[in-house]
């Protein structure tokens, strides 16, 4: 039986969703679905000029690589993706990317929702708004409902 494949990386340059899945399935003939998810920066309501993304170096890693080890082993999953993009960052742009393959679906689907709700909630980042007035915003607060996400898979 081969490893699954578990790709973490925080990074400030943008990716390539097309290449990132083509990475994570080439040659794989054991890959029966594969599941993706893009986030992005919003422009809440034409109000916001950039988002900018802070983590914790080494830290966030760790964190998003203990999460992914999790997805895997829970849902049995092939493979799986994570890019969480930090800096400044315009609406549109693209924030984070999960990629979660198994060989059937409802497993990919599980591990991807299950990433991003633990990423949304675990990973040590921080945002902080900039608006388009010239004014820096606030730093967004976590949501209840993220965490209510989290929670229903304990």
């Amino acid at each position: 039986m081969t490893r699954p494949a578990l790709t973490i990386r925080v990074q400030h340059e943008d990716f390539d969703l097309s290449a990132e899945s083509r990475a994570l399935t080439q040659g794989r003939a054991d890959i029966g679905a594969v599941v993706s998810f893009v986030g992005l920066c919003r422009d809440e309501a034409g109000t916001l000029s950039t988002l900018e993304l802070e983590h914790y170096p080494g830290m966030a890693e760790a964190e998003i690589r203990r999460i992914g080890e999790e997805a895997i082993t829970r849902f049995g999953l092939i493979g799986l993706t994570a890019i969480h993009r930090f800096g400044k960052i315009a609406p549109g742009g693209q924030i984070v990317l999960v990629i979660a393959t198994a060989s059937h679906r409802q497993a990919a689907f599980d591990g991807a929702n299950f990433m991003m709700d633990y990423l949304k909630t675990s990973a040590p980042f921080w945002k902080k708004e900039h608006l388009t007035d010239g004014t820096a915003g606030d730093w967004v607060s976590a949501k209840d409902a993220d965490d209510r996400a989290r929670d229903k898979w304990r």
